[in-house]
C-alpha cells in the first residue's frame, strides 16, 4: 500500500472521528436543551379552569346548571371568554363608556338589567356591520331596524346611534316578553327570530329555552351572555386585573337639536368648535357629509361638553395595581 493511500485512509479516520464526537456533543446538548426545556414548560406554563357559579340567573330567571347539558354549555362559554383575553379585555374597557348610556334606558322601559350584555355578545359594544349586514350596537337588520322606530336610509342610519337603537331594542324584548312570557326566550328570539322560536315551540312542544333542540348560535346565545355576565360580575376572579385608570371613561354631552338641512356638516362642526371627525364620532348615524332634512325632523345632534376630549382632563387617581373589585365594572360605582 502506497503512502499517499496510507495518508488518505487516516485522513478519512480523523474526519469520522471529529464527527462521531460533533454529533455525539450535538446530540447530548439538544438532548439536554430539551429537558430542560420541558421542565421549564412544565414548571412555569400553567392553564386553569375557570370556576363556575353555584347559582346564576338571567334577568331574575334561574338556570338549571344540575342539568349536565346546561352546565357543560356555561362552562364552555366561560372557558372562551376566559381565555379569548384580548377580545373580554376591551369589552370590559369599553363598558365604563357605553353601560351609563344604555343601562338607565333598560330601566326606563322596565327592561332587565342584564340586558345590556346582549349589546356585548352582539357587538363587542362598537358600531358593527355583519357580513349579512346587521349593524350598530344591537345588530340590527334594515327591516327589523325599521320596524322598531329606527330611521334607515342613505343620509341617516339610527341603528349607528346608541341612544336609538337601544330604545328600538327595548321595544322588541317588551314585546318579545309578552309573546313568550319570559325573558329568556325574549333574549334568545333576539338571534333566532320570533319565528324561529314559536315555530320550535310548537314542534317541539317545550316552552323553556333550556328544554329547546336548537340551532347552534341560538343554542350558545343565552350562555355568552351569562358568561360575560359572570366575567363583567368578577372579573379578578377570571384573571383580569383592572385599574380604574384602565378603562375607557364616559364623555359628557351635549346635544343641538336641528329641523332643517344641513349642507356642509364640516361647516357645521367648526361652528359648534370642533372638527368633523369628532362630529362624526359621537354621530356615527349621520351617514354623509350633510343632512338633508326634507320633513322637518328634529334630530338631536351630540357634542362633547368643552375639554371632554382629552384624557388629561380625567382625574383617575393613584390607585397603582388595586384590581377592581366587582362593582366597579358598573356606571353605579
Amino acid at each position: 500500500m502506497s503512502n499517499s493511500w496510507k495518508k488518505f485512509l487516516v485522513f478519512q479516520a480523523v474526519l469520522l472521528i471529529i464527527a462521531a464526537v460533533f454529533l455525539s456533543v450535538f446530540f447530548t446538548y439538544r438532548t439536554s436543551s430539551d429537558i430542560e426545556y420541558r421542565k421549564a414548560f412544565a414548571k412555569y406554563y400553567r392553564v386553569f379552569t375557570p370556576e363556575l357559579p353555584d347559582k346564576i340567573d338571567f334577568a331574575g330567571e334561574d338556570v338549571p346548571l344540575n342539568i349536565f347539558y346546561v352546565k357543560e354549555s356555561l362552562d364552555k362559554e366561560i372557558i372562551l371568554n376566559t381565555y379569548w383575553q384580548s377580545r373580554t379585555l376591551l369589552v370590559l374597557k369599553r363598558a365604563q363608556r357605553w353601560f351609563p348610556v344604555i343601562e338607565p334606558i333598560l330601566k326606563e322601559n322596565g327592561v332587565p338589567d342584564d340586558f345590556k350584555y346582549l349589546a356585548v355578545i352582539e357587538s363587542e359594544l362598537e358600531n358593527k356591520i355583519s357580513n349579512m349586514g346587521a349593524t350598530g350596537f344591537w345588530q340590527f337588520l334594515k327591516e327589523t331596524g325599521q320596524r322598531n322606530g329606527l330611521e334607515i336610509n342613505d343620509c341617516v342610519d339610527e341603528r349607528y346611534n346608541v341612544e336609538l337603537s337601544t330604545q328600538a331594542a327595548c321595544k322588541y324584548f317588551l314585546n318579545a316578553y309578552k309573546i313568550y312570557g319570559n325573558w329568556t326566550l325574549a333574549a334568545a328570539s333576539f338571534n333566532a327570530g320570533e319565528n324561529g322560536i314559536s315555530s320550535r315551540i310548537e314542534s317541539q312542544k317545550a316552552e323553556n329555552y333550556y328544554n329547546m333542540n336548537l340551532p347552534t348560535e341560538t343554542a350558545r346565545y343565552i350562555f355568552r351572555i351569562l358568561a360575560l355576565k359572570q366575567i363583567f360580575l368578577h372579573p379578578a376572579k377570571y384573571g383580569y386585573n383592572l385599574r380604574k385608570k384602565d378603562l375607557y371613561p364616559f364623555i359628557q354631552t351635549t346635544t343641538v337639536a336641528v329641523d332643517s338641512t344641513i349642507n356642509d356638516l364640516a361647516d357645521f362642526a367648526i361652528q359648534n368648535k370642533i372638527n368633523y371627525r369628532i362630529l362624526k364620532e359621537f354621530n356615527p348615524w349621520l351617514r354623509k357629509t350633510n343632512l338633508i332634512n326634507c320633513h322637518k325632523k328634529t334630530y338631536q345632534i351630540k357634542l362633547p361638553q368643552e375639554g371632554q376630549i382629552f384624557y388629561s382632563n380625567y382625574l383617575f387617581g393613584a390607585d397603582g395595581f388595586k384590581m377592581i373589585d366587582q362593582d366597579s365594572l358598573s356606571s353605579n360605582d
